[in-house]
C-alpha cells in the first residue's frame, strides 16, 4: 500500500512541477516604478527618490531552466543607479544540476542571496521597483532578514522561488499570483495585480 501511495505522490508532484513550466518566456519588459502606498503622483515620487532614495524591486531573470524571481533592495544615487544592492532569492545551496532536479521531488538545501546573473541586466525578464521612506525600507529590510533566517529548502512545488519572493510581498501588503507560474510570469502579475 505505501509503495502504491509514494508513487501516486510522486506523479502528482511531477504533474504540479510540469504544469509550473508550460509557459514561455517572452523578451524582457522594461523596469517599471512604482511610489510606496503613502506617496501619491509623479512629482512626489521624484521628490522622494531625489530625498529617500530607498527601494525594492521584485526581479525575474533568464536562467537555464525556467528562470528565477527575487528581490533587489538598498539605495539609489539621484541618477537612478543601484548603491550597494542586497539580493534575497531562494534556490538550492549548489550549482550542481543533481539537487536541482531531486527538488522536483523532495525538499533540498536552499540559499537565500544572491545568485550568478542576478545583478546582470541582460538577464532581466520582468521586474518592478517600489520607492519606499526610510521607515518603510526598514521594517521590510527586517522581515527580509527574518525570512531568510527561516528559509531553509526549496522544492520546486511547494516553496520555490516565487513563493519566498511572494512571502516577501504579502508582508508588504500586497497580493500575490499563484506561485506556480514560471518567474517572468510571476513578477509581471504580481506588478499588474498591485497597480505597478
Amino acid at each position: 500500500m505505501i509503495p502504491v501511495v509514494i508513487r501516486i505522490s510522486a506523479v502528482v508532484l511531477l504533474a504540479i512541477a510540469a504544469a509550473a513550466c508550460q509557459t514561455q518566456d517572452k523578451k524582457p519588459e522594461p523596469g517599471y516604478v512604482s511610489s510606496s502606498p503613502n506617496i501619491d503622483g509623479p512629482a512626489k515620487l521624484a521628490s522622494q527618490v531625489r530625498e529617500q532614495g530607498y527601494f525594492i524591486e521584485f526581479r525575474s531573470r533568464y536562467a537555464l531552466s525556467y528562470g528565477h524571481s527575487y528581490v533587489i533592495f538598498g539605495r539609489i544615487d539621484e541618477k537612478g543607479a543601484m548603491v550597494s544592492p542586497e539580493v534575497a532569492g531562494l534556490a538550492p545551496a549548489t550549482n550542481d544540476t543533481a539537487p536541482y532536479v531531486i527538488g522536483h521531488f523532495l525538499p533540498v538545501p536552499a540559499e537565500t542571496g544572491w545568485s550568478d546573473g542576478d545583478l546582470e541586466e541582460e538577464y532581466r525578464s520582468a521586474s518592478w521597483r517600489i520607492m519606499l521612506t526610510e521607515p518603510e525600507y526598514r521594517k521590510v529590510v527586517a522581515d527580509i532578514r527574518k525570512l531568510k533566517a527561516k528559509a531553509r529548502f526549496w522544492h520546486a512545488s511547494l516553496y520555490n522561488c516565487n513563493a519566498f519572493t511572494a512571502e516577501i510581498a504579502r508582508s508588504m501588503g500586497y497580493k500575490t499570483p499563484n506561485i506556480w507560474l514560471r518567474p517572468q510570469e510571476f513578477i509581471t502579475r504580481l506588478r499588474e495585480m498591485n497597480g505597478g
